[in-house]
């Protein structure tokens, strides 16, 4: 009996917020630590302490950040056409290190805050993702040439913050070392406030564009028949994505992956519908992230694997795996 196409997605986006409140309401209270659960219950020191100011922060900060990355791989696929266009494969992620790196190096966050950092790394993804849709327009200028040349400019971002790391101070450079194999940590409640508004903003804009995501799809020639403007929507969509990565790389250091693995098996199950695809992405980011996570901190308890090592070792061969099925 054939299953109808609506209830296969229907089932989809039912499990994957269903898997989305399962993690988010369980990761909290698995660590690397043992908690007494009675005392967390009646609200007792320290447990009520480490669940609220260090379980529930970062568990939070990490669906944000897969949320975020997540729906930025999706968007850069759809505008490029492209499966395996990233925000780390265009150079926005190594470019938003960048950023964020020389205002570490120069001691700015120490100053005056969080938002010095994440102003630094919007301002590198923003540079690098202006400077490839600028490229994009030129018509020699394929998506694979547009990948090709996101990975250099990746080698040379990350050619630049090793210099950076290399003349920084001994506290700065451990600083660097440690914030550039990308990390989950519980940080202020304030902190995701930021974050949490930067993402709601950059989903609200690709859920909205949906529907032209769709035509756009088809190749430009057919989308502008249709009376798309492609070059507005294309920027705006590459500025979106670099504010998304920007912000997330800002606070948890470079996470690769998220935004290639989740979107392509997404796409598998759902189709190329992208008013399905985005809020789901949105879903199946975060909670795959937090599983990473949770999985970093504590397969080796006490001792924890940044969760940009994880999402790499998995990331890796299924890049692998995507090149030759393809």
């Amino acid at each position: 009996m054939a299953v109808d196409p609506r209830q296969k997605i229907g089932s989809v986006v039912l499990t994957a917020t269903l898997a989305a409140l399962a993690v988010a309401a369980v990761t909290p209270l698995l660590g690397g630590s043992g908690m007494d659960y009675a005392r967390l219950w009646r609200g007792e020191s320290p447990d009520w302490e480490i669940f609220v100011n260090l379980r529930v922060p970062r568990t939070l900060l990490a669906f944000l950040a897969g949320a975020a990355l997540s729906v930025a791989g999706a968007l850069y696929q759809a505008i490029l056409r492209e499966a395996l266009a990233t925000p780390s494969s265009l150079g926005v992620t190594a470019a938003a290190a960048l950023g964020a790196v020389g205002a570490i190096a120069l001691g700015s966050g120490e100053e005056t805050g969080f938002p010095v950092v994440w102003a630094a790394a919007l301002v590198g993804s923003g540079a690098v993702i202006a400077f490839v849709a600028a490229l994009g327009r030129v018509k020699r200028f394929t998506a694979f040439t547009l990948l090709l040349t996101g990975i250099a400019l990746s080698g040379i971002c990350t050619a630049l913050i090793l210099l950076l790391h290399s003349l920084a101070g001994i506290t700065r450079s451990f600083q660097i070392a440690h914030w550039l194999m990308g990390g989950i940590d519980a940080v202020e409640y304030s902190v995701l406030g930021w974050l949490a508004g930067a993402i709601a903003l950059g989903t609200w804009w690709s859920i909205r564009q949906a529907r032209v995501l769709n035509v756009l799809m088809l190749g430009e020639a057919w989308a502008a028949g249709r009376g798309v403007d492609c070059r507005r929507v294309t920027w705006q969509g590459f500025a979106v994505g670099a504010m998304l990565v920007g912000s997330v790389t800002a606070v948890t250091g470079p996470i690769g992956f998220v935004g290639l693995i989740v979107p392509h098996l997404l796409r598998r199950m759902l189709g190329s519908d992208y008013r399905l695809l985005i809020p789901v992405c949105w879903l199946g980011g975060g909670a795959f992230l937090v599983v990473c996570d949770a999985i970093s901190r504590s397969i080796l308890a006490p001792v924890e694997i940044p969760v940009g090592v994880t999402t790499a070792l998995l990331g890796g061969p299924f890049f692998v795996w995507l090149l030759w099925s393809r």
